[in-house]
């Protein structure tokens, strides 16, 4: 019950950032397990059976399949429904690589169960998972080695934020192995090896956190005509899948695996399947965020990617040592990008990168909900010294490319008449 998140993914792993960044170096392995397991406790008792019985749920648990469209068959037992939703969620994947199977590599499904300290460990994949591990364990005073056939941790960021991230990880004692592709691995003993085409490096164990596969099989959808599309259910707008009773939401139909992105499609998800359904995916914004130190926050799309669909834009940027309050703290490092629709005043996406950027993009979803450009943003009163202040920076930026030649020679013969 809960789900990844809460037992396998973002609770434990931010629970262990957060005691290990306040800790001092090197962090108390035992510590910060038991404090993760501590708050991993009470945030379940939210998603237990008992708590969604009390509120008139059945629970059953056990393996499902659908039987037909209003039939689910759990363990011995047939359930009936006018409708059926499909939250399956995902799961870690291992890629294909010799011998990494039979070293028994940790993922995100077991590493947190670990009860003692490795001396060494390697990790597979420097995206958001990869490098957050990393940088946990670091901390923890372990040797860690980690690899990414891209050139760069953070490889689906803008490439400055994989840059100033993989820096942070480099000062903290990670050794980075970019654009390295480890083509075996062996065990001998205790030690495992990991080969590339450049190095080897010996380690005591492997995480894995290089890809996730949605969990369709063994739910009988074949039979119901129900499509999958490249290890996905395919789905419309309302989440409606190929067959018009069945649902599906989260990660087993989504790319954007995120909490966040399951719950909105949970809500659109009820309205559709018990009313009429009217509430559609259309309009979501779904930021993601990735909590190392400096975090890296991104909404919309980057500007790689406006650039590979030949869409126009204008670029508005902060430095977050250019803030007072980056000042007062010598953050000399981070910074905001947003990205508008060419010569409006419309946010397409944003890029922040430093402390909190979690926190701090939150007011830039707010507006591109509600189609708020800079212009509106700039309107309201920050507290000072924060670094929210960076939206009426950015306000003030786009302000001034508003003063054309022909505004600014109305405005001189305006002064030059009232002078």
């Amino acid at each position: 019950m809960g789900g990844d998140c809460s037992n396998v993914g973002c609770v434990p792993s931010k629970a262990l950032l957060e005691f290990t960044r306040k800790a001092s170096q090197p962090a108390d392995f035992d510590r910060a397990f038991a404090w993760m397991r501590q708050v991993r406790a009470e945030i379940s008792r939210h998603d237990s059976v008992e708590r969604y019985v009390d509120h008139g749920v059945d629970v059953f648990l056990g393996a499902a399949r659908l039987i037909d469209e209003r039939t689910v068959q759990v363990l011995d037992q047939r359930l009936s429904a006018r409708r059926v939703v499909l939250a399956t969620g995902a799961r870690a994947v291992l890629p294909p690589i010799p011998g990494l199977e039979g070293c028994e590599p940790l993922t995100n499904e077991t590493l947190f169960d670990l009860t003692e300290r490795p001396e060494r460990l390697a990790i597979l994949g420097a995206g958001p998972v990869g490098c957050e591990m990393a940088q946990v364990f670091s901390r923890f005073g372990v040797d860690v080695q980690l690899f990414e056939t891209a050139d760069r941790v953070l490889p689906s960021e803008a490439p400055e934020a994989g840059e100033i991230v993989g820096n942070a990880l480099a000062t903290g004692g990670v050794t980075l192995h970019l654009g390295a592709a480890v083509t075996a691995v062996s065990r001998q003993g205790a030690s495992i090896t990991l080969t590339t085409g450049q190095t080897e490096a010996s380690v005591d164990q492997v995480l894995v956190a290089a890809g996730r596969r949605a969990n369709v099989e063994d739910l009988n959808l074949e039979r119901l005509g129900v499509e999958i599309d490249q290890g996905l259910i395919k789905v419309d707008k309302h989440l409606r899948t190929t067959h018009p009773k069945i649902f599906a939401a989260g990660d087993v139909c989504s790319r954007l695996q995120f909490t966040h992105n399951a719950d909105a499609h949970a809500r659109i998800v009820v309205q559709n399947a018990l009313f009429v359904p009217t509430a559609t995916t259309d309009k979501l914004v779904v930021p993601h965020c990735t909590y190392t130190s400096p975090e890296v926050a991104q909404v919309g799309p980057l500007r790689t990617e406006l650039e590979a669909s030949g869409i126009p834009f204008d670029s508005y940027r902060v430095n977050f040592g250019d803030l007072d309050r980056g000042r007062t703290e010598g953050d000399h490092e981070g910074f905001v990008e947003v990205l508008t629709e060419r010569g409006r005043d419309r946010v397409l996406g944003a890029t922040i990168v430093g402390h909190d950027a979690g926190e701090q993009i939150g007011s830039l979803c707010i507006a591109m909900r509600n189609d708020l450009g800079l212009s509106a943003i700039g309107k309201a009163v920050f507290p000072y010294p924060t670094r929210s202040e960076y939206l009426r920076r950015l306000a003030d930026n786009y302000n001034r490319t508003r003063l054309t030649p022909m505004a600014k020679r109305i405005m001189q013969i305006w002064f030059n008449r009232t002078a």
